[in-house]
């Protein structure tokens, strides 16, 4: 698949949508069980480092940091979200869009990127750990999704730009 990397606009926000309930209904990559409307979308996401991946025009993927705390000791602390559209997943669409996103989180001064998988997810933790992510552990039984307890393995990983 031929696909390019691009800053996420704002006129982006169906497809960004439609991906993320897609990514919602596998039942392995949130908690979440609705994507959210794109005011709520928007506010809870970083304005810097929002990447989509578009292959003929359409997107495919994006990636979005939201920000753990608004501690000042934090500010350089970020969450990892990454979808993929299903059509378009094993072509190399997360891993153009990770990287670009750390990249990007580098570049405006964030030094810890995070994130938190459903240990089924085997691909997205893969896809993490081939990007520098290192496993920190796993949160157990920490939420109920359908009547069942999952746990969530946590990631992270430290910029090498940044002096920490």
């Amino acid at each position: 698949m031929n696909f390019k990397v691009e800053k996420m606009k704002d006129q982006d926000a169906p497809a960004v949508k439609e991906i993320y309930q897609d990514g919602i209904d596998t039942g392995n990559a949130t908690f979440e069980s609705e994507a959210p409307e794109w005011k709520q979308w928007d506010k809870s996401h970083l304005r810097d480092c929002r990447i989509v991946a578009k292959s003929e025009g359409k997107i495919v993927g994006w990636v979005a940091l939201s920000s753990v705390s608004e501690r000042c000791a934090y500010r350089g602390v970020a969450e990892v979200s990454l979808y993929v559209k299903s059509s378009a997943r094993g072509q190399g669409v997360g891993k153009a869009l990770l990287k670009a996103v750390i990249e990007e989180s580098e570049r405006v001064g964030i030094w810890t990127l995070q994130a938190g998988t459903f240990p089924e997810n085997v691909a997205s933790l893969a896809l993490q750990k081939a990007c520098g992510f290192r496993i920190v552990g796993t949160r157990e039984k920490i939420g109920c999704m359908n009547g069942q307890w999952r746990d969530v393995v946590l990631t992270e990983r430290r910029s090498k730009v940044i002096g920490i």
